[in-house]
């Protein structure tokens, strides 16, 4: 890095990223809601390859507690169930020879408290991403100032600010965490 603003947008830009992993790691969580992105990470054999579900057929909301998937070939319909089936998401699809209904089931109070410890440990990944992040920026601050491209002045401000921005987004972390929890909580 060559400059202080330059180590400060790459901090930034790097904390952003992990924020919207973090976002994404949140999607898969299984709450009591229906949603698309359940289906995210579950993929099927299609002609020798493997892809997500999405990709291969039209997945819908039609209630809170139902998911429909409509594969766009007929050939994929069973293949698609007993990926389903097999996944880590305890779900028992129910076919009618042209579409897939995905019951929802309520949580159980213990697989709800299971789901939130899961996030919370996905959160406390973050952070330490966020955290990695900071040290990097910080080595980078320090080995300017030993190389006499900035001030000693400068680098505690820099210091300073990168610490700043550190707990902005770790608070940030902890919001999404409280609204992930409450929602899998309800």
């Amino acid at each position: 890095m060559s400059s202080v603003a330059e180590t400060k947008a790459e901090a930034t830009k790097r904390m952003d990223k992990s924020l919207e992993a973090l976002k994404k790691d949140f999607q898969h969580v299984r709450t009591g809601r229906a949603t698309p992105s359940l289906f995210d990470n579950i993929r099927v054999d299609y002609y020798g390859s493997q892809m997500p579900i999405n990709q291969v057929a039209t997945v819908s909301i039609p209630e809170a507690r139902m998911v429909l998937i409509q594969p766009w070939e007929k050939t994929m319909l069973p293949v698609i169930e007993k990926a389903i089936k097999a996944s880590d998401l305890g779900l028992n699809p129910q076919s009618d020879g042209n579409i897939l209904r995905v019951p929802i089931p309520a949580l159980s109070e213990e697989r709800r408290q299971t789901l939130a410890k899961s996030c919370k440990k996905t959160a406390e990944e973050g952070k330490v991403a966020i955290r990695n992040i900071r040290r990097d920026s910080n080595e980078a601050l320090k080995k300017l100032e030993k190389d006499r491209k900035i001030t000693e002045d400068e680098s505690k401000k820099a210091l300073e600010e990168i610490q700043k921005l550190t707990d902005k987004y770790i608070a940030t972390v902890d919001t999404m965490l409280a609204a992930k929890e409450k929602e899998v909580m309800e």
